[in-house]
């Protein structure tokens, strides 16, 4: 329920503040006044006014704006804020939208309960606050899929589980229908390109590749190969003077040698020179492991220019398929592993009869789920076409023939049909799509009695009707203004209206006026809580300051709600 709501700076309102209660609130005022204003507000709030829209909200001079709503929280609006994981404080639910113009450029910012929320988030959580209608909603009739939706909030939790079904069941079949198709459309590209797979295999197949690390390898190698000569030529240096020493100087062995014996000496004479002499001891060891090794080296090198030019001719094949092929040495070998396995062929194939049968599988259980939501939708349609008929008649409707036409549709997400209104208001006339058929008036009605039946299914949104009583006789306002207050017994029910009879009916009543102070135009709105002020705005609806609209005005409230059999004339509304 909505319970406050403030604006500062806002289209004609520089401050204003408002409380709201339970039942039928109604605003009245001239036209020009400014009601639409705390309607698009509303809508403002809730996600709308984008762009240049929330530029126009912006009361001219300001350079900041604010809407703000308090709601009182009804379960499926805290189930929301729990899955968002936001905090909902004494019980109530506190909305704003901040606007700032800064170097010309506006930009808006959402907050709930003070923690900024994103636009997306508020678009999630307007349907579980607001309803709103306004005139011309025909367009919003004709939007694909709107009436199926209306039938499926009717509907209500008798469908909701078999359309969660159906959601997923058409999910499992979409990705089982996708692996399917990638599946077929890489056998369909592998089978145009098969001749030139199997000339590239053959290619990979003959340059023998199966080290990955064989071109670092092979660069090694080749670099050993080449400076062979070099290579040997230290070898042979460092054994001479490890071990053959020059002439008749000793080489490093003897030297070290020599000074293990002398350490030998010394740590028969003082203890501490024992770990000395095992040090130099293992330095020899060392010196003669090194000299083993260099020796085995030396007889490895060869310098044999055979070997080396064949070693350079293998390096130059793997890198011109390298460049040819734009991929390197590992993704070659990988890319002939797959190759293998996919010229070979019964695994692809049985790969592909697998996928075929999962989809297969997944398709019947999605026909099968939209087969219960299809039944479940013909339920609820007879039901919708009952309750509909019986709150359009007493709207000066007798005649009227309404039909919910449910036609297969393509499978999706939503099930697989297409839900279209069909209506007949005239006898003789058959029931053609109420787009098409429906003029202003029968439009207005229609809306306000799919809204009275869509009560039930979500019975703590608000409801706001803008001038839903536009275009009807006397008649036909009042029994929309009984409708309407029989509906705002189980809802928070707000219209705009220029309906004597419909006003006279609300529980709550607001005047907006407009004033013109210092230049400026200020819009105003008021409580009318006193019975004479009720009186004087329902005179001044029903055609001026006249006593006769007075005694209409008197009579309406006398009555607490409006009579709808005729007889008696009443004064033409403006």
């Amino acid at each position: 329920m909505l319970t406050g709501l403030r604006l500062e700076n806002i289209a004609l309102i520089e401050r204003l503040e408002l409380a709201f209660s339970t039942g039928f609130t109604v605003l009245t005022g001239e036209t020009g006044a400014g009601k639409s204003i705390l309607l698009d507000a509303l809508d403002a709030l809730l996600g709308g006014a984008q762009g240049s829209q929330g530029a126009r909200l912006l009361r001219r001079g300001a350079e900041r704006g604010r809407i703000e709503a308090s709601f009182s929280l009804a379960p499926p609006v805290r189930d929301w804020l729990e899955r968002q994981e936001l905090d909902a404080e004494d019980e109530e639910l506190l909305l704003s939208r901040d606007w700032r113009l800064q170097d010309d450029r506006l930009t808006s910012r959402h907050r709930l309960n003070g923690v900024v929320v994103s636009r997306s988030q508020v678009l999630e959580l307007r349907p579980l606050l607001l309803d709103l209608t306004v005139q011309g909603q025909t367009q919003q009739l004709g939007r694909p899929g709107q009436q199926r939706r209306w039938l499926d909030r009717f509907a209500g939790e008798d469908l909701a589980a078999a359309l969660e079904a159906t959601r997923a069941a058409w999910q499992h079949w979409k990705g089982e229908a996708d692996a399917l198709a990638r599946a077929r459309a890489d056998r369909e590209r592998f089978a145009r390109d098969r001749e030139r797979q199997e000339e590239l295999l053959a290619e990979l197949e003959a340059a023998a590749l199966e080290d990955p690390a064989e071109r670092q390898r092979l660069q090694g190698e080749q670099d050993r190969l080449a400076h062979a000569v070099r290579l040997q030529e230290g070898v042979m240096a460092l054994i001479g003077r490890l071990v053959e020493g020059a002439e008749a100087a000793p080489s490093v062995l003897d030297h070290l040698a020599a000074c293990d014996q002398e350490l030998q000496a010394m740590a028969a004479l003082d203890a501490e020179v024992v770990a000395l002499h095992g040090a130099c001891a293992d330095a020899l060891a060392g010196l003669q492991d090194l000299a083993r090794d260099l020796d085995r080296y030396g007889s490895l090198l060869e310098s044999d220019p055979d070997s080396l030019a064949l070693l350079q001719e293998r390096m130059a094949q793997l890198k011109a398929l390298e460049r040819r092929h734009g991929q390197s040495l590992p993704e070659l070998i990988a890319r002939r592993d797959e190759l293998r396995e996919q010229l070979a062929g019964a695994d692809a194939e049985a790969a592909l009869a697998g996928l075929e049968a999962a989809e297969a599988a997944a398709r019947q259980r999605r026909d099968r789920a939209n087969a219960v939501l299809t039944q479940a939708r013909t339920v609820a349609a007879r039901r919708l076409e009952e309750q509909l008929m019986a709150a359009l008649r007493p709207m000066g409707l007798a005649n009227v023939r309404f039909a919910v036409d449910l036609a297969a549709a393509e499978p999706g997400e939503e099930g697989a049909d297409a839900v279209q209104f069909l209506f007949s208001a005239n006898p003789g006339q058959p029931p053609a799509p109420l787009v098409e058929v429906a003029s202003g008036g029968e439009m207005s009605r229609f809306l306000l009695a799919l809204k009275t039946c869509l009560a039930a299914a979500d019975p703590h949104v608000t409801l706001l009707f803008d001038e839903i009583d536009a275009g009807v006789s006397g008649r036909v306002s009042g029994a929309m203004a009984q409708l309407l207050r029989r509906l705002a017994e189980r809802r928070q029910v707000f219209c705009i209206t220029h309906q004597p009879l419909v006003a006279a009916a609300a529980q709550h009543h607001f005047r907006v006026s407009k004033s013109v102070e210092a230049g400026l135009t200020h819009t105003r709105v008021s409580h009318l809580r006193d019975t004479r002020e009720r009186q004087a705005e329902l005179a001044e609806l029903a055609g001026g300051d006249s006593g006769e609209a007075h005694s209409y005005a008197a009579s309406l409230l006398g009555s607490g709600a409006p009579a709808i059999s005729g007889g008696t004339p009443r004064p033409s509304p403006r």
